[in-house]
């Protein structure tokens, strides 16, 4: 019995998407509706949330994502294969030129040259691998280890060239919520001081000694059983920026063994900062972009009642 020939790559694209080609502009949800005029909206908001609606070979989630003509739309049929689990990282918004996510905390944003283990680059470019094998998302900015929160990253060169040289005109907002020890003299304040990496530490200098000058913006929330939860904005985005002020304050944040010392207490187990808020022109539509998650329950947790805490093990604040 002779043996079934094997299909080609664009055999087995066919068999394995329906193909549709964009002739007019239109939004994503107008033209999915145009294309599908049995299927309500509601349907057609869930094949983008199952994450089987592809732009030019691009998982799309968004609704009024802009088409030019000459783009191809197709619709993946292995509807298993396109959804995206993972513990460590969670996919907020996804774009043919950007894909935002919320890390969590105890995850690398990038490999470094010390350290080669998973990390949230290498997550995604095994995700967007499973469409576009060729293809890797591309680093715009960086979170420690340790901190939770949104972060983004290109899908392209070009993409990550506009962002990165315009950062600062294209981010409008771009906060972090903290706990720190004690209770906070201030309600409101800034935090300027000259920033230098040493490597293993970040030092700070209240004059110019060569260092970055950095800028740390902060509002205090709520003051109870020996913490206080803080919202800051930052100026500047230098490394550790935010627990080496909060240092200098007088104020490490909870979990911090590095900038508060082994005494610093813990009783969440993890450094207790989170990026909660990012907004942003986008790059390729000028379209301003708002990505908010909560405040980890974990932070709300500390003020609900009055608790009496233990410091961590060194080991656990390191």
């Amino acid at each position: 019995m002779a043996k079934k020939p094997k299909r080609t790559p664009i055999e087995k694209d066919r068999q394995s998407y329906t193909d549709y080609v964009v002739k007019e502009p239109m939004e994503l949800m107008e033209f999915l509706a145009a294309r599908m005029p049995d299927a309500s909206r509601t349907k057609l908001k869930a094949l983008l949330s199952k994450r089987v609606v592809l732009v030019d070979k691009v998982i799309t989630t968004q609704y009024n994502c802009p088409l030019k003509p000459g783009m191809r739309v197709q619709i993946s049929k292995e509807k298993g294969k396109r959804e995206f689990n993972n513990k460590l990282v969670q996919i907020v918004y996804e774009d043919p030129y950007i894909i935002v996510i919320n890390k969590m905390q105890g995850l690398l944003s990038v490999n470094t040259e010390r350290q080669k283990e998973r990390t949230a680059y290498s997550i995604l470019n095994e995700y967007i691998g499973r469409s576009a094998r060729n293809r890797k998302v591309q680093i715009v900015h960086r979170l420690d280890r340790d901190t939770s929160g949104i972060m983004m990253f290109a899908k392209d060169e070009k993409t990550q060239r506009t962002l990165r040289d315009n950062w600062h005109e294209i981010v409008t907002d771009r906060r972090y919520v903290a706990v720190v020890t004690g209770e906070m003299e201030r309600d409101y304040g800034t935090v300027t001081s000259w920033l230098t990496d040493r490597t293993f530490y970040v030092s700070s200098s209240p004059v110019d000694d060569g260092g970055a000058k950095s800028i740390t913006h902060y509002r205090t929330i709520k003051r109870a059983n020996g913490f206080s939860l803080i919202e800051l904005d930052l100026e500047t985005g230098r490394k550790n920026q935010i627990r080496v002020h909060m240092q200098d304050l007088g104020h490490p944040i909870i979990g911090d063994g590095r900038y508060g010392g082994d005494e610093v207490l813990n009783p969440i187990n993890r450094l207790a900062l989170h990026a909660f808020k990012l907004c942003f022109y986008h790059p390729v539509t000028g379209q301003i972009m708002e990505f908010e998650t909560p405040y980890p329950p974990e932070f709300k947790k500390l003020f609900l009642k009055r608790q009496t805490f233990k410091s961590a093990t060194p080991e656990a604040n390191k």
